[in-house]
């Protein structure tokens, strides 16, 4: 480890009891970054924009474009009606930059994911969205790397998920919205949480 800080995560695991999918990135922008108080709390990362348009046929959906932010509540409540528990692959890192690129993340603390899926016992698959959540799951349970849209199954705590490969919604990741937003649509239809 270096000589820079170690940052915990600011932030509660969100763990619906109906949850059907743990939804997992690997750590959450400097809070200065923040549009706010929850996970993919950037202004320009486009997750909820893509739940917008995938849920609701509208991509500003969750927007309150005046203040430049995200709606909480609307979010938590989409979150609990559709069965969407979130995290992180990291619970403590070192920031080598101040930045969210999980290109100078160091994990000084992966999270315990088969906690996190004992409190869930609907769940049946785990999502990654970025290469170092990826790189994190496929380390820690020595599951294949699943394709970018794919997926591999792995056996945890005597359950097998299905753990899907999504692309980052961070605009550093260059792929349009509608594009990335097909790959989660095809997710989310093959977990039955879309028609």
């Amino acid at each position: 480890m270096n000589d820079h800080n170690t940052e915990k995560h600011p932030l509660e695991p969100f763990l619906p009891q109906n949850a059907r999918i743990l939804m997992l990135g690997s750590f959450p922008p400097p809070q200065a970054k923040w549009s706010m108080d929850f996970f993919y709390p950037n202004w320009i990362n486009d997750m909820w924009r893509i739940m917008g348009l995938l849920f609701f046929g509208d991509r500003y959906h969750f927007e309150n474009r005046s203040e430049k932010c995200f709606d909480k509540e609307m979010i938590v409540k989409f979150c609990t009606d559709y069965g969407i528990a979130l995290y992180d692959t990291a619970s403590e890192v070192v920031r080598l930059k101040d930045n969210a690129s999980d290109k100078y993340l160091e994990i000084a603390t992966a999270t315990d994911i088969k906690a996190l899926l004992e409190k869930t016992p609907h769940c049946t698959a785990v999502v990654t969205t970025g290469q170092k959540a990826t790189d994190t799951i496929v380390e820690k349970f020595g599951c294949e790397t699943p394709p970018m849209g794919g997926k591999s199954t792995v056996c945890i705590g005597g359950r097998e998920y299905n753990i899907w490969r999504m692309p980052s919604t961070s605009r550093a990741y260059p792929l349009a919205l509608e594009k990335k937003a097909a790959y989660y649509r095809e997710m989310f239809r093959l977990e039955k949480l879309l028609p």
